[in-house]
């Protein structure tokens, strides 16, 4: 039971901090504020609004006792001291209908209190109006054939200190919560802002600059994702200045070699010496690429179907065929994910004869299929495939000239930017690589 309502509670709750970190503060206020608006009302208003109540029925009913003796100078003298003391408007309305019962609406604490007041003191014989004047109450009490008529100031009944209270509850209130906000906005910019730089980060992108700001905590939280950072930066700096320069030093003694084999009679050798050496420099040059393909290179928003067009005039002469929709634009390293396409295509063309090419927009992601016509992976073999120097032996292993990095570089390349490879069968009977890239 507590762990569904736990997941209740979970599922009704905000998910950001901002706004978890807003309730906290002002769900305590809010309810401090019911709590005491409630016994002022209970305690105080009510309490004060029945005093006057009683107060106000007993110098009516007074007033009404001289009005129906049989003292006439009496009678008017008395009127004229209401009138003139206690702001009363008394007249007396001879052969006029009476109202027999109160109208049904609905009544506010200070009707319900003068009602019970006076039908305590009158019985049925009243009537009164709290709603037609704004400032002034109608009282009507039955007297032979007609009635008393009788106009009273509402602030009798009406403790006017209430509208004062709920003044002063409601703008400290409200202020205090508008301060919690500023302030709560200053306390979660820093987590918001080191959430996006470890996420700019983990997609590979380049953070000019990164300042830490903040609570202690969250201050050092990032002091230590920014050290961090910077190592990472340069280890990968040194990986690709390492291989560069392994390259570069293994270049020069090749084309030495090539140049040798130039120079030897024996054609045969030097025909398969200059095979090994050609295939040693392609895999110095996917080594190389594998290292570097994203290096420093900062994501901009472009046109998915420009990238794709541009990459397919450079296979003229080859069978590809692609579908995309319009204006599928996304924020993208440009050349990373032309490199990714360009690995899929090439490695679908070495093993088949035709590629295809689909990209459609859903609502939070850019789907692109590539399929080709080759002879396609088994199915055990998906996750190994997309492994850096991995290569199968069967089908699509056969082609040598590869040393086990497309596949793996595009799987790279596209969880950098937040996205994932998954591989299937084609419809063409090879190989099917889904992309999802997140918009």
């Amino acid at each position: 039971m507590f762990y569904g309502l736990n997941n209740i509670i979970k599922k009704i709750l905000p998910k950001r901090l901002f706004y978890r970190s807003l309730i906290i503060v002002a769900t305590p206020m809010i309810l401090l504020q019911i709590i005491i608006t409630i016994v002022f009302f209970d305690s105080l208003w009510i309490k004060a609004n029945k005093g006057m109540t009683r107060s106000l029925v007993s110098e009516i009913h007074t007033l009404y006792d001289v009005y129906v003796g049989p003292d006439m100078e009496q009678k008017q003298t008395i009127i004229d001291l209401y009138n003139k003391n206690f702001d009363f408007v008394i007249s007396f309305k001879k052969n006029e209908s009476f109202p027999k019962t109160l109208e049904e609406r609905w009544y506010s604490p200070m009707d319900r209190s003068l009602r019970r007041e006076l039908k305590s003191t009158f019985g049925t014989r009243y009537w009164f109006d709290t709603t037609t004047y704004k400032e002034v109450v109608e009282l009507r009490i039955k007297y032979q054939n007609g009635f008393l008529q009788i106009f009273f100031p509402k602030h009798k009944i009406a403790p006017s200190s209430v509208r004062i209270f709920a003044l002063w509850i409601t703008l400290p209130g409200l202020l205090l919560i508008m301060i919690a906000i500023v302030f709560l906005k200053n306390q979660t910019r820093p987590i918001v802002n080191l959430a996006k730089a470890a996420e700019k980060f983990g997609k590979g992108e380049f953070i000019k600059e990164f300042r830490p700001s903040g609570a202690r905590e969250i201050r050092q939280a990032a002091y230590e994702f920014d050290k961090m950072r910077k190592r990472i930066t340069i280890q990968l700096n040194q990986r690709s200045e390492m291989l560069s320069g392994i390259s570069h030093d293994l270049r020069t003694p090749l084309t030495r070699l090539k140049l040798q084999l130039a120079l030897l009679k024996q054609q045969d050798l030097a025909k398969k010496m200059s095979d090994d050496i050609e295939e040693m420099e392609r895999m110095l040059n996917e080594y190389l690429e594998f290292a570097k393909y994203q290096k420093n290179e900062e994501t901009e928003t472009v046109s998915l179907n420009n990238i794709i067009k541009d990459i397919t005039k450079k296979y003229e002469n080859k069978k590809i065929n692609f579908s995309i929709e319009e204006n599928l634009e996304i924020n993208v390293r440009p050349n990373s994910i032309k490199r990714c396409l360009v690995n899929l295509m090439d490695n679908g063309l070495s093993y088949g004869k035709k590629v295809e090419i689909f990209a459609k927009k859903t609502s939070n992601n850019i789907i692109i299929f590539v399929d080709d016509d080759g002879p396609g992976i088994p199915e055990k073999e998906y996750q190994n495939v997309i492994k850096p120097f991995y290569r199968i032996d069967k089908s699509r292993g056969q082609n040598k000239s590869g040393v086990g990095l497309g596949l793996s570089i595009a799987n790279d390349i596209i969880r950098s930017h937040g996205g994932n490879i998954s591989l299937n069968k084609s419809p063409l009977h090879g190989l099917r690589v889904k992309i999802s890239l997140p918009l």
